[in-house]
């Protein structure tokens, strides 16, 4: 069987080949990064269990780092929400659920979210010295919590197998920290395409865990600026919008 491809991009390409999916980075890429998101798969795997697609080797050929992983034969609750478009709230309910139950576990052993979200905002470019120092202010003043946040939450990253059975990948950005976080950044991503889904989203979010709103919406500032180093042009404005953190609130 020739290897399929499901998908590219400019960092990249990602194949099937039977019960196997190999994660082809482009030559160059740096193999601390290739070895950190194997690492950190791994580590998830361990906590959740069945629901993370297991890492089942890393190779180099002629140059490009190559991670082996399981596949699941599924579709992504993304493309069934496309597909089913009047079920819409009851895909975003379904993942909203799978992320309350991953803050339920611990991840003792993965890197603080706070830490890291401190060292993105100090290597920020672009913005000035006062937002910068207000924003690692907020920060510093948020407890250490220890949940599970996956980091880059979105149905993209949700397959559902035959059996209707969920999986989750792309664990690259996981860290243990505070829920809130992990939300506010899922809330960004779904506001990308579909406010009145993120608003629903978050809405429901605060209505399951009796969070209030204000608390989940004092981390955005803090997401939104963490984000802003990944450099993504799609959600840079969206993102720079959130930072003003005076007079969104």
């Amino acid at each position: 069987m020739a290897k399929e491809l499901l998908s590219k991009s400019a960092q990249k390409s990602i194949y099937r080949d039977g019960d196997k999916v190999y994660i082809e980075f482009v030559e160059g890429f740096p193999k601390d990064e290739v070895f950190n998101d194997a690492f950190i798969n791994s580590r998830v795997e361990d906590i959740v269990g069945a629901m993370v697609p297991k890492v089942l080797g890393i190779e180099c050929r002629d140059g490009r780092w190559t991670i082996i992983r399981e596949y699941v034969e599924g579709e992504t609750l993304a493309d069934l929400m496309r597909k089913e478009p009047e079920k819409k709230y009851e895909y975003l309910e379904t993942m909203l659920d799978l992320q309350l139950k991953l803050h339920n576990y611990r991840a003792h052993r993965l890197r603080q979210l706070k830490l890291k979200m401190q060292q993105q905002i100090n290597d920020l470019n672009g913005i000035d010295e006062s937002t910068r120092y207000e924003l690692q202010m907020r920060l510093q003043g948020v407890p250490l919590h220890t949940k599970l946040c996956h980091g880059d939450f979105r149905p993209s990253n949700i397959i559902v197998d035959k059996d209707g059975n969920y999986h989750i990948i792309d664990w690259v950005h996981a860290t243990k920290g505070n829920a809130s976080a992990d939300v506010a950044r899922t809330y960004l991503i779904l506001a990308l395409s579909d406010m009145e889904a993120a608003d629903w989203y978050l809405d429901k979010f605060c209505e399951k865990t009796d969070t209030k709103k204000k608390y989940v919406q004092d981390w955005l500032p803090m997401v939104a600026a963490a984000q802003l180093t990944k450099k993504r042009p799609e959600e840079q404005a969206l993102l720079e919008s959130w930072i003003n953190i005076c007079d969104h609130m």
